[in-house]
């Protein structure tokens, strides 16, 4: 029995070292993303570029000469469920550091957690505009604001589309009411006048009330903030009211599955997005060649701010010589990164500028550039 008894203890032991020799191995960054719900579409666009990132680092033999471990977790673009899932990846998981949380209203519950526990969180997606004003210290924003999107487009959108009267139509969260916010400012200051502002919850499927409204408004164009599912849905419906409106916003509207979901209702809108597929640059090209490869489709905005994400946070750790929190914070601040749309550098604040971003339009299927800007340094 004793004899037994020894051999288990030994073979528990050699279990625990074995566990301990793999976590030794890995270092570990964390990832929450919306993967069900509503959101879903875009929240799994961000992790296929987050792991192509990871597998492109770790084909080269990782960073500090070891493999980095992604750990998912799906927090569904909700607050509470997104703070479960960092609490998790913190306390369970022993990241280093976070990329996420998708949605602003999300990423905005998560950010207190991370700076209690003092670790590192970058967003590529989250863009209501005071994330980067409130004095974070381990809070990093890789991508661009509501604001900064109104301001470089608002004037070339409000020229090529001739409009007059305004209707806005927003998802009813932070980002969402962020976006039609800060576009109505512009749009108003250009002489535009607004007739209609409207706002829907994740995962509407009925848009005909609302669109009833925005018929009766005698708008000759309309800002919309949605992502993928809502706003397929939302344009589809309103060529099957035959409005003769022209659309244009912010969201998912140059990404594969928005355009293939949309099918003809998604011609002719214009999208102002941090990204595109048919964006001219090196980098961009050897992205988009290695995302097809892997998911079979042109990568979105989604795509490159996982991607872009992950690289910025592999790149500082690398920089930092440790996955210690306070060195790892220090790198970011230092960060020299070029992407597939352009560089990147952050301010003191946690703000990205240098990259660029794009106002499209939709024609045949193919998201086009129309204007392309880099991102300037904030005051």
């Amino acid at each position: 029995m004793q004899k037994k008894t020894l051999v288990k203890a030994l073979g528990a032991a050699g279990l625990l070292l074995a566990a301990t020799a793999h976590a030794q191995e890995t270092i570990k960054i964390g990832l929450v993303q919306p993967l069900t719900g509503s959101v879903a579409y875009n929240g799994t666009a961000d992790v296929a570029g987050s792991k192509q990132a990871v597998d492109e680092r770790n084909a080269k033999g990782g960073v500090l000469g070891k493999k980095i471990e992604l750990v998912i977790e799906d927090g569904q673009c909700k607050p509470a469920n997104s703070v479960n899932a960092a609490e998790k990846l913190i306390q369970k998981d022993k990241v280093v550091a976070i990329s996420g949380a998708f949605c602003s209203s999300a990423t905005a519950a998560v950010i207190p957690v991370t700076e209690k526990y003092k670790l590192p969180m970058v967003t590529g997606v989250s863009s209501k505009a005071d994330l980067t004003e409130k004095g974070y210290k381990y809070f990093f924003r890789a991508t661009e604001t509501d604001a900064l999107l109104a301001k470089t487009f608002a004037k070339i959108i409000y020229t090529n589309l001739n409009l007059k009267n305004i209707a806005y139509i927003g998802v009813n969260d932070d980002w969402g009411r962020g976006g039609v916010d800060e576009f109505s400012k512009q749009m108003t200051a250009l002489g535009g006048k607004t007739t209609m502002t409207e706002y829907f919850d994740h995962g509407t499927t009925d848009f005909y009330t609302l669109l009833t409204k925005l018929k009766a408004s005698k708008a000759d164009g309309v800002f919309v903030a949605a992502e993928t599912q809502d706003g397929s849905i939302l344009v589809k419906q309103i060529k099957e009211l035959g409005l003769n409106i022209k659309v244009f916003g912010v969201g998912s509207w140059a990404t594969s599955d928005f355009i293939s979901l949309a099918g003809p209702a998604a011609e002719g809108i214009y999208a102002a997005v941090p990204y595109s597929a048919t964006m001219k640059t090196p980098k961009n090209e050897a992205f988009v060649k290695s995302y097809v490869l892997r998911n079979k489709e042109n990568p979105g905005k989604y795509g490159a701010a996982g991607y872009n994400s992950l690289n910025i946070l592999m790149d500082a750790i690398e920089r930092a010589k440790s996955t210690d929190a306070e060195k790892i914070t220090a790198a970011l601040h230092a960060t020299d990164y070029e992407g597939p749309n352009g560089k990147f550098k952050f301010t003191q604040t946690g703000q990205a500028w240098g990259f660029n971003v794009v106002l499209v339009q939709i024609r045949n299927k193919v998201p086009e550039v129309v204007q392309m800007a880099p991102v300037e340094m904030p005051k």
